[in-house]
């Protein structure tokens, strides 16, 4: 579902979809396991791969029609979740919690696991 949104966020951004190695980076999980979720998605029919117009050796992938609708549905479902919880918990609670996250992920930013580099540049376009 993570990639299915990362796709769905940057589709206004890049119309022809995003390489695998953009993916990972966005993600921070190496190209194969990308290439893994992709090779998963796509028999599901909710991705496609194609190779990109000014560079035929370089494969970028975008959702299908159906990955679009169930990337919405999904959306939905997180809003509706969101909401609940928000009603839960109150509107204090709430702006503790969201400023609590926001730290976690300034700190997930400024301290990425420490092989993701090298990792990334192993197999960086590579969907074999």
């Amino acid at each position: 579902m993570t990639l299915l949104i990362c796709l769905a966020k940057h589709a206004h951004s890049s119309e022809e979809g995003l390489k695998v190695s953009e993916i990972s980076r966005r993600l921070q999980i190496t190209p194969p396991t990308v290439t893994q979720l992709i090779n998963s998605l796509e028999a599901k029919d909710m991705v496609v791969r194609q190779a990109d117009p000014s560079d035929r050796r370089v494969v970028r992938v975008k959702l299908t029609e159906q990955g679009v609708a169930i990337t919405r549905k999904a959306k939905a479902h997180m809003d509706a979740s969101l909401n609940k919880l928000v009603d839960y918990l109150g509107e204090e609670d709430s702006s503790r919690l969201a400023e609590l996250l926001l730290k976690v992920h300034t700190f997930i930013e400024d301290n990425p696991p420490p092989n993701l580099d090298r990792l990334q540049k192993n197999g960086d376009d590579d969907l074999d």
